[in-house]
């Protein structure tokens, strides 16, 4: 009984926080943009949901300013400069290519290409290690002698 209680309980407090996101009414003229650039933003709180996707708090500000800036003619370039301005180039999902993110475009490179001279590196040093077993004329003739004893034996 006491662990449906605390089940029960837990799945209240989850559909408590599901239910932190707010929905906000957007004139059907402004809804298709609306919804483009929330798929755009980046929540900074969970960072790796989109505004449109995200419960955050922060999130649903967000949707709000997007939305008054929309009633208020703004474009969508202006609204994401805006956003960028304010928060910095993470908040936007595809952040443009300049000085201060070409290691963010770059890096992923950077990170296979480091691994795969590594692997590389390992391989080598693998191979060099392996050392020649094949046998001198005096360790052929003792282990045919050991072998022939064996045989004999038998």
């Amino acid at each position: 009984m006491n662990k449906a209680l605390i089940f029960i309980f837990m799945l209240f407090l989850s559909l408590l926080s599901v239910s932190n996101a707010q929905i906000i009414s957007v004139s059907p003229e402004y809804q298709e943009r609306y919804d483009h650039l929330l798929h755009e933003l980046r929540c900074l709180v969970c960072q790796n949901q989109t505004v449109a996707e995200s419960p955050a708090d922060l999130s649903n500000d967000l949707r709000v300013e997007v939305k008054e800036m929309l009633e208020r003619g703004a474009t969508d370039q202006e609204i994401l400069d805006f956003m960028s301005d304010r928060y910095g180039d993470f908040v936007l999902y595809n952040p443009p290519v300049k000085p201060r993110t070409y290691l963010l475009w770059i890096g992923p490179f950077l990170l296979l290409i480091g691994g795969v001279i590594f692997a590389l590196m390992l391989v080598k040093r693998r191979s060099n290690n392996v050392v020649d077993n094949e046998l001198n004329e005096n360790e052929k003739r003792r282990l045919k002698g050991l072998l022939d004893e064996d045989d004999k034996e038998k």
